[in-house]
């Protein structure tokens, strides 16, 4: 059994990213042998990061607060994960990449794959997590789904996001077979390994 991780990269009020964060797990909840799960950053928060060391330290103390304590746990629980992200001036939100700073372990040798939107697709947004992802020794994966503005107005207008997101069947099975077979390549690796 995979255990997938799908975030919610968005905190802000009327935020977009729950919707497509909520069908990507339902998509994942249809592959056999994925125990697909949702962690929104709603749900932890956690202050920006002040600690004396990085969490890639080895042999650092535990971070003391309680709600970087679920966090890391959440992390260490999966085998991969689906980051859903806007895009906030070509980059990814702070919340999102202040969520992903307080850990460093418990990502490494896992999959990563992206859903974005906002400006150029959330793309640009995207490339700045797939090199972080690199550094935390995550492996994000080559298939991902991009959102089209229009369905992102949808959300906004009161419009058919539903629709909008349907359009997308094809990206988000070839991201989920990618995530897929990464997640369990690496599942097995860290198996052998320890």
């Amino acid at each position: 059994m995979a255990v997938i991780s799908v975030i919610v990269g968005s905190t802000r009020q009327g935020r977009f990213s729950e919707k497509p964060a909520r069908w990507i797990l339902q998509h994942l909840k249809k592959r056999s042998g994925v125990d697909a799960r949702l962690l929104d950053l709603r749900d932890f928060p956690m202050p920006f990061f002040d600690q004396p060391v990085s969490p890639a330290t080895p042999g650092r103390p535990p971070y003391e607060n309680d709600v970087v304590k679920k966090w890391t746990a959440e992390i260490a629980q999966a085998d991969g994960f689906v980051f859903v992200t806007p895009e906030y001036n070509y980059g990814p939100p702070a919340v999102l990449k202040n969520a992903i700073d307080w850990v460093y372990p418990e990502w490494n040798r896992k999959a990563a794959g992206f859903v974005s939107y906002g400006s150029a697709l959330g793309a640009r947004g995207v490339q700045q997590l797939r090199a972080t992802a690199i550094e935390l020794q995550l492996a994000p994966v080559r298939s991902s789904v991009h959102i089209p503005v229009a369905t992102l107005w949808a959300h906004y207008k009161g419009g058919d996001v539903d629709a909008g997101l349907a359009e997308l069947e094809a990206p988000a099975g070839a991201l989920i077979d990618d995530l897929l077979w990464w997640s369990t390549a690496l599942k097995t690796a860290r198996a052998s390994a320890s």
